[in-house]
């Protein structure tokens, strides 16, 4: 960190370590270490949005060339700095090191694939153009940013997530105001610093101030941006449903203001008789608990053809206790697969759900139960928040969201907790696969052209994988989901699209303005 904790308003970066409510956050896999240490300035808030919105006309009348030259610069510096930011997701949220060194390089990735031109590239769709509409008179269609776009991000990709919406919407011109995940204020510091110094060094009048803002806060914070900046013009968020239903319910009064919502999902796998049973074992064990299992796309559950039911749950289950779990900045011979969850209160939320599932009415069995773990190789003063994974066999799956009336509940359990169903055939598979209000990702395993494409037709998400697991989005596709999981605003290589809006014009090049049927004019009149 080159700062002390701080939010940045108008080009000015503003120490925030006294005075308002203690916001602070502590290494998961050593609680006792404080990794930043600040408070909230619950104004911070309004006066960020009046530098963002002051900004606004420089930066949007800067034109796409001038624009992209502070991307590019931008993406240098993410390059240059991936290792040290790297780390910091390793401390801060307790992301193991070679999944941390995927996310910090991927904040320069984002600028490519932003202003890729081609015809699949995130410039595609908002590109103007012009077309005749008659011989005299031409089509215009121009594409104008929204305006003043406040970025609320998750802890799970705290770099990574919040860039995917800030690099398109600079690029749009759009001016940003973002508040970081109130357990990743430091990811969230650092991420704005590197955009900060990229404006700077660009010559952009007044140094960019106003440009992008940064405001760390939690909840107070988020509701004084989403409920109170009625001159918000949108809402880029990750996060849950229950924050996203209250962001919409916030900005029904201003129908005009656009929301890409990313809430999540219950993400479902089904493994066919046919299908090679090595790579399922592997994909499904590797999607359920990778980041352990604090991803969106992460495999909740697991509907197995009842065929190969013994062999893929007893190799599953083989491959679930082997993972190799430790430390997040281990590294060397022996790198580990899975570190702690982000916060006791996330540790103790999964072991919640296991017991309430498997107390729960049926035949619900913990096959591999998640216990609190502390590695030996740990060098911390105290435990850090680690769970090994767990497995529950359930009778099947349904759209119940209380765990009193059914194992197979439709609740999305983050952290690593897998739960597989039998099913009798594709259809019974297919249907328990859509037996939930979420619609993130979804996979299937099978070498049946059939039984692949009606997957593709019939299960209701929005990343619909073949023989590969749920984790693991391309930056080069759309990302999103339906339902509960998102609003049709899918990010990725689609997140310009929810950046800016068309505007039609049509230019006429004639004085020959025709006349309709009822209407007189004299040329005395002017």
């Amino acid at each position: 960190m080159i700062k002390p904790p701080s939010n940045l308003i108008a080009g000015v970066w503003e120490p925030i370590t006294n005075g308002g409510a203690p916001l602070r956050s502590h290494s998961p896999a050593d609680p006792a270490r404080a990794i930043w240490d600040g408070c909230e300035d619950a104004a911070a808030a309004q006066r960020a949005v009046a530098a963002a919105r002051e900004a606004l006309p420089m930066w949007s009348r800067l034109g796409l060339e001038g624009r992209a030259k502070v991307l590019r610069r931008f993406q240098q510096l993410a390059k240059q700095h991936e290792d040290t930011l790297a780390r910091l997701l390793c401390d801060e949220v307790g992301k193991v090191l070679w999944d941390a060194k995927a996310e910090a390089g991927l904040l320069a990735s984002k600028v490519d694939i932003t202003l890729d031109t081609a015809k699949e590239g995130g410039l595609a769709r908002v590109t103007p153009f012009e077309l005749p509409l008659t011989a005299t008179r031409t089509g215009r269609c121009d594409f104008r940013p929204h305006g003043v776009l406040a970025v609320i991000g998750p802890f799970n990709f705290p770099m990574h997530l919040p860039n995917g919406h800030i690099v398109p919407a600079l690029a749009m011109g759009n001016t940003i105001v973002f508040k970081p995940s109130d357990k990743a204020p430091a990811c969230g510091q650092a991420l704005v610093q590197l955009f900060d110094q990229a404006l700077r060094e660009c010559n952009i009048p007044n140094n960019g101030a106003g440009v992008i803002n940064l405001v760390q806060g939690g909840a107070t914070v988020a509701k004084s941006l989403v409920h109170k900046a009625t001159d918000i013009d949108g809402v880029l968020f990750t996060g849950s449903w229950p924050v996203g239903r209250a962001i919409m319910e916030a900005s029904l009064d201003t129908p005009g203001r656009i929301l890409a919502l990313e809430m999540g999902g219950n993400n479902a796998a089904i493994v066919m008789g046919d299908c090679d049973l090595r790579q399922a074992v592997i994909e499904c064990c590797r999607s359920a608990f990778i980041g352990t299992g604090q991803r969106c796309t992460c495999t909740r559950r697991i509907i197995v053809h009842e065929s190969v039911a013994p062999r893929f749950i007893q190799a599953f289950c083989k491959a679930a206790s082997s993972l190799l779990i430790g430390p997040p900045d281990s590294s060397g011979g022996s790198p580990v697969f899975m570190g702690p969850l982000n916060s006791k209160q996330a540790r103790d939320m999964v072991l919640l759900a296991q017991r309430e599932i498997a107390n729960a009415p049926g035949n619900s069995r913990v096959l591999v139960p998640c216990t609190e773990f502390s590695p030996p190789s740990a060098q911390s003063s105290t435990a850090g928040w680690y769970l090994t994974p767990g497995v529950i066999q359930v009778d099947s799956f349904n759209t119940s969201d209380d765990f009193r009336v059914s194992a197979g509940a439709d609740i999305e359990v983050f952290g690593p907790l897998a739960r597989i169903s039998i099913a009798k055939d594709l259809d019974h598979a297919l249907d328990q696969a859509n037996a939930t209000r979420f619609g993130l990702a979804a996979s299937i395993f099978t070498k049946d052209p059939t039984a692949i494409d009606r997957f593709l037709h019939e299960c209701r998400a929005g990343c619909l994988n073949i023989n590969t697991g749920t984790a693991g989005a391309s930056s080069k596709l759309p990302f999103g989901g339906l339902g509960l999981s998102g609003n049709h605003r899918p990010a990725g290589s689609f997140s310009t699209d929810y950046c800016a809006y068309p505007v039609a014009s049509m230019l006429e090049k004639s004085d020959a303005a025709v006349m309709p049927a009822g209407m007189r004019f004299e040329e005395g009149w002017v």
